[in-house]
Formats: structure tokens, sequence, C-alpha cells
């Protein structure tokens, strides 16, 4: 159970240790600098640039960055939740990586998290600087004293759960000025978070930072520049609801081609190829727990016939958090080969957060690159595998055609619009501007001669070649004939 970081519960603090006492005292007096001593609630806003993590555009790339036109934090400490509301716009031209890239005009999004929630969310609030104060006054804060680049610091440590840990570095003058935890991901393991505090200065009586940075995973996620702070705010904000334990991964299956399936269910899909003695997984996206979902259904469909190899389109998170799992499965992963000792590196990262059945498995990590083409083909079936050039999502994306069948399977570089309930085709709406990433698609399937009669997308929907050239600006084959 999550020891809150409420002041009002007393008997947390008479448990403190005889370390913790010694930290107290430290704690105290960095909260009487900010004058924050009896705060029960905060509000925090400013400007600056936000990074999509786990988004860039190749694999040694920082995450894709992103001007921030305002950025609006409330954190009510007696609720123990926290509300965030940014609003962002197109920062590089041309696009470069995933991140809902390109923006046309801004882009709201709003969260909110409570230290009910997983660890990777809750976070959050504990690198905050003063989520982590009086997080560590209610927490059994440790104290010792460290010299880093010739400046002395009083380092506190303490953990909310048992389980992770925090660390922060308070300067001679009392402020805090960074914060070091770990959060368990699916990709890079134990990842490192940092965030740095500095420039503190008054704002109408409390004191606080101007600017605040966020490293996650060595990239930087946040780079604000704080303007204006309000103490003790009406917060009001809703703690999120927890979700039902038993909820499990939804998979839908779809035929599309003889031993071809269309895995969905959610946001991200796979397809499986059925051939002779094995078959091949496109995409293993998310984590675990939805990988181990598709595995679990594509034993059912094969008769266990085992899986030899994954496909994985492209380096971004959300298309690259289930590899493990099929590495567990004794699969080798196929990727484009600037991506290979990238996997090679961070999925062998230690898991000590969060160990997963690769963790226990006695299989070994194998990645196989892609340069310009790979076929893979049993003499009855056959995959295609291409490189996507110029591809500003990507730099090293690939994309899977099935010459016997005329399906493409790609993802993040065309995805199909909702089909309308009511009419039956695609919703009715002013049409998007024409995507880069979509003319690039296009443009790669020219270049290779590819014919497509089926776009599958491990976004949205089955989609047809025409939807695909018209969202493109190009003309339709019914456009051709009638001219």
């Amino acid at each position: 159970m999550f020891r809150y970081f409420a002041l009002a519960i007393t008997a947390t603090v008479l448990s403190f240790s005889a370390a913790a006492q010694d930290a107290k005292p430290v704690l105290d007096a960095a909260l009487k600098a900010m004058r924050a001593e009896r705060l029960g609630t905060i509000r925090y806003v400013g400007t600056g640039s936000v990074f999509v993590f786990g988004q860039a555009y190749s694999p040694a790339s920082p995450w894709p960055k992103f001007t921030l036109k305002s950025y609006d934090r409330i954190i009510d400490f007696d609720a123990q939740v926290s509300s965030q509301k940014v609003v962002r716009t197109q920062a590089e031209d041309p696009p470069r990586g995933g991140g809902q890239q390109p923006i046309v005009g801004e882009r709201t999004e709003s969260t909110i998290v409570g230290i009910q929630q997983p660890w990777t969310q809750q976070f959050e609030i504990w690198v905050t600087p003063l989520g982590f104060l009086k997080g560590a006054l209610a927490n059994k804060a440790t104290l010792s004293a460290k010299t880093v680049g010739g400046k002395q610091y009083k380092v506190i440590s303490f953990s909310p759960d048992e389980k992770h840990s925090l660390t922060g570095y308070i300067n001679q003058e009392n402020q805090l000025e960074k914060v070091e935890t770990a959060v368990e991901n699916p990709v890079l393991g134990d990842m490192p978070v940092e965030a740095s505090f500095s420039e503190y200065k008054d704002f109408n009586g409390i004191t606080f930072p101007t600017k605040i940075a966020e490293k996650q995973g060595g990239y930087a996620v946040y780079d604000l520049t704080i303007t204006g702070v309000t103490r003790n705010v009406i917060a009001g904000i809703v703690p999120p609801a927890l979700p039902p334990n038993d909820v499990g991964v939804i998979v839908d299956e779809q035929l599309i081609a003889p031993d071809v399936y269309y895995f969905t269910g959610g946001s991200h899909h796979s397809v499986i190829v059925g051939f002779k003695d094995y078959t091949v997984v496109i995409e293993a996206p998310l984590d675990e727990q939805r990988s181990e979902a598709v595995i679990s259904e594509a034993k059912k469909l094969f008769f266990n016939r085992p899986i030899r190899y994954v496909i994985n389109t492209h380096a971004h998170f959300d298309h690259a958090g289930g590899l493990r799992a099929y590495v567990a499965e004794g699969a080798t992963i196929i990727t484009q080969q600037e991506n290979r000792p990238y996997y090679e590196k961070v999925l062998a990262l230690p898991r000590t957060l969060a160990p997963d059945k690769l963790t226990h498995s006695q299989n070994k990590l194998v990645v196989e690159g892609v340069g310009d083409r790979r076929i893979l083909t049993d003499g009855t079936h056959e995959v295609d595998l291409y490189h996507v050039e110029k591809s500003g999502h990507s730099a090293s994306m690939l994309i899977a055609y099935l010459p016997k069948d005329k399906v493409l399977v790609e993802t993040d570089l065309y995805t199909a619009p909702e089909v309308s309930p009511v009419a039956g085709s695609a919703a009715t709406a002013p049409a998007p501007p024409i995507n880069p990433y979509t003319v690039s698609l296009v443009e790669n399937l020219e270049r290779l001669k590819l014919d497509p009669e089926t776009i599958i997308g491990l976004h949205g929907r089955e989609a047809n070649r025409d939807e695909l050239f018209k969202a493109a600006g190009r003309p339709v084959e019914s456009e051709k004939s009638s001219r």
C-alpha cells in the first residue's frame, strides 16, 4: 500500500527511523525556503518545448520536439492527484518522427494522474519540486551528502512503495535542484528519469523554479519556463477511475487471405501469416500483455505452429514494446538494419522493476536487419519486406507486401478514417490536409512498382488502394477510367 505524502498523516510522520529524523530538518528547511510549509494545492503555468517520448525519427535521435504554447499543472497534495493540460504546435519543419505529426494549428492534451495509479503514471507527481519534498517527509527519507562538480548537496532518498525509489539533490541554499528515479518501460527496461529545477524566484509569496527540465530515457521530454504560480487554489480534480482487475486484452481476428489474419482490438494491430512449418507475426505493439494475447490466439489458429519471426516495422515504442515476448517464444526479430544495434542494446537492458517472460527465459535475443528488401517464403506463401525511403515518420521504416494476395501491411504512414456506422462509408468531415507521410508511402509504392489492392493499417482499419491514393492527393483508378 502506498504511503501517501499528505502532511496530515501523523502516523507516518511518527514512524520515521533515525535516518529519516536526520532528513526531516533538511526537508523542512527546503519547504520553508519555498514558503510552502502549509501548502495543500499548487498551480503553475508556463511555456517552452515538449518532446514526445519514444517517437524518435531514428534510434539515435532525441524525441521529436514541439512548441509548447501553454503548460498548466495543478497538484492537489491532500487528494493525491494531479491534472495537466498542454497546448502544443508543430516545431520542426519538415516534420520528423511520431507524435501525431504534422500538427496543423494546435493540439490540446489533458491528463489526470493519482498515486493510486501504476508507477508508470504516478511518478510524474513525485518528480515535481513539492511532490518530492512532501513525499520524502511522509516516506521515511534518508539523508546523505554528495559533491557533484565541486558543489555540495544534501541528498535525500526515499521509496513510496518499497519497490521504486527517488533521490533528490538539495543545494546549500535549501533549494531542490534535481530529482532522479527509474520507471519500468517495455523497451528501455529500468528507464532513468531526471527532473531539474533552477532559477528560483518569488511568485506572489511562493518561491518556485522558473526553469524545469525533465529527461526520460536520456532525452528531454520537457523544457519549461514557468511564468506564473498560485498557491492553495481550488483544484476540484476528480481522481481517475482505476480499471477493473479482470479486464483482459481484446484480440479480434479477421481472415484477409488464405492463412493470413488481421488481429485487431484496440488501437494497435498485428498481422499473422501461416507458413508451412511456422508462423510470422508482423508487429509486436505496446507491451508484453498485448503480445501474449496475440501469441495465444495465433497458436490456436495454427495448431501451436512455432512463431519463427516477428517483423518490426519501426522503432517507435508503441510498435516495439511487445518484442521481448516473442523472443521469449523463440522468435527472431526482423527489423530495418538501422534499428538492429539499437534493439540489441536496449532490449537487453536490466529489468529489475518489472521482470518479464524473457527475463526468466533461456532464449537469446536475435535481431536480423533488412537493407532495402528481404523475402520470406516457403514456396506457397511470400512476404516481401521493403525499406521506406525518405519517410519523415521514421528513417528506418519497413512495409510488408504479400504479392500473391496484393496486400500491403503498413503503419503510421496512412491510417484510414473511421467508417460511419449509419452511412457505411467514411465519416463525413472536412478532408484533412494531405499528410506528407502518406505521400511518401505512395511514392515508395510507385518506386517499388507495387500495386496493392488491400491496405492493412496497423492503426485504424482495412482500406483499399483508391482510399490510400486519394488521401495522398493522387488520382484513383475509378477517376482514371472515367477520363
